[in-house]
């Protein structure tokens, strides 16, 4: 069977041998409740307590502010509903971006159910966040500011930073998810500024259904899940011992490895990007040229669909994604692209590709030697070539 070329991994990745062996004792011979008082349970709470340690470090933060989720969506429902009815007192504004996951969008758009009001800042044709609207729509009853740290689609990263120097001393709640920066990026939550920051461990070689979600102390906010008093009684449930294992390791390896996995996918991207634009006409690289994830090439390519694209791909070993929401059978393009201010027609076409630890040059080169085809054959059979 030929060799899969994976080139999804904004999507997700598999789960590194290290991390998998560091899992494997939890599911089996040390399997106790970390709730439970018995040698058995507290060699679960001692993993439990290591691993905290472990992601607080690399967050230069306390161990204390560290929450386990089940991944990054419940992360950020946790942030934004958490902080918004905890502070209702104090307003009912938030602010957001147009181009944030779906996680965050939508948990937004049902806040506005219970008389929240949102701002949806505009972004820039490379998809960075307008600091000057952000300004103009802070008002007394800003409660919390809610940016992601990178895009999941087209790869911009965000001047958190800056957006938190702005709000320096306003008493606004800054949260941003760090899913996509997750494994590549700096986390360290005091040279971001933020005070709420969420993560899911698949995004970097870790476990699917695995994440966590950093407080700030001092943050008011409430539980949005009831029962327990696990995490210190602001996230019920049995802690997913094995998952937390591999999240912490997996987080590690990311920390320890960063500098070189970010040359190794930063040469793969930057030989997708330079071989694909100039061999393909009326094709453009969508998301910020230069302040982009090092692994993250996305592409939109005039008419054309994504959906052909990626089943194109797949029949040469190639697995892909599209930016456009195509893939789900939708007619609607991505609310990224259509952020950018790219024309509906166009962003149907869109293609994400992104490079992981095992991806070779010789990936690269088979990429670049069949999308040119594929793209063609797919023009000449579409309608929108007819009628250009």
């Amino acid at each position: 069977m030929a060799k899969t070329i994976y080139l999804d991994h904004a999507a997700t990745t598999p789960v590194r041998p290290e991390v998998l062996e560091a899992m494997l004792p939890y599911f089996s011979e040390k399997f106790g409740n970390p709730s439970s008082v018995y040698a058995l349970a507290r060699e679960s709470r001692k993993a439990l307590d290591q691993a905290r340690d472990t992601v607080a470090d690399i967050l230069g933060a306390s161990a204390h502010e560290i929450i386990f989720t089940s991944g990054g969506t419940e992360s950020d429902n946790l942030a934004i509903k958490g902080v918004a009815f905890a502070n209702r007192d104090k307003g009912n504004h938030i602010i957001t971006s147009q181009l944030e996951h779906h996680a965050v969008l939508h948990t937004c758009e049902h806040l506005e159910k219970f008389g929240f009001r949102v701002t949806y800042l505009p972004v820039d044709s490379y998809g960075v966040v307008d600091l000057n609207a952000l300004e103009k729509a802070l008002d007394d009853k800003t409660i919390l500011i809610t940016i992601m740290l990178a895009n999941n689609e087209v790869g911009t990263i965000q001047p958190i930073s800056a957006i938190a120097e702005m709000i320096r001393g306003k008493g606004i709640i800054f949260h941003t998810d760090a899913v996509q920066g997750g494994g590549s990026l700096d986390l360290n939550v005091d040279k971001l500024g933020v005070d709420m920051l969420s993560l899911s461990g698949h995004k970097f070689y870790g476990p699917k259904g695995t994440g966590i979600l950093y407080v700030r102390r001092g943050t008011k906010f409430w539980p949005q899940q009831h029962g327990g008093g696990q995490e210190r009684n602001r996230r019920a449930g049995t802690e997913n011992v094995p998952g937390i294992v591999g999240f912490a390791t997996a987080l590690r390896l990311a920390h320890e490895h960063l500098e070189s996995y970010n040359r190794h996918v930063q040469r793969i991207r930057d030989g997708l990007i330079n071989g694909i634009l100039p061999n393909i006409e009326r094709c453009q690289l969508t998301g910020h040229p230069t302040d982009r994830l090092p692994n993250s090439a996305s592409f939109v390519f005039e008419f054309v669909e994504g959906e052909s694209i990626l089943l194109n791909l797949d029949m040469y070993g190639i697995a892909a994604s599209s930016g456009s929401a195509c893939t789900s059978g939708s007619l609607e393009p991505s609310h990224v692209l259509k952020a950018l201010g790219i024309p509906i027609q166009i962003a149907h076409g869109s293609l994400r590709l992104t490079a992981g630890i095992d991806n070779t040059e010789q990936d690269v080169e088979q990429v670049v030697s069949v999308l040119p085809g594929i793209i063609q054959k797919l023009r000449v059979m579409s309608p929108l070539t007819a009628q250009a």
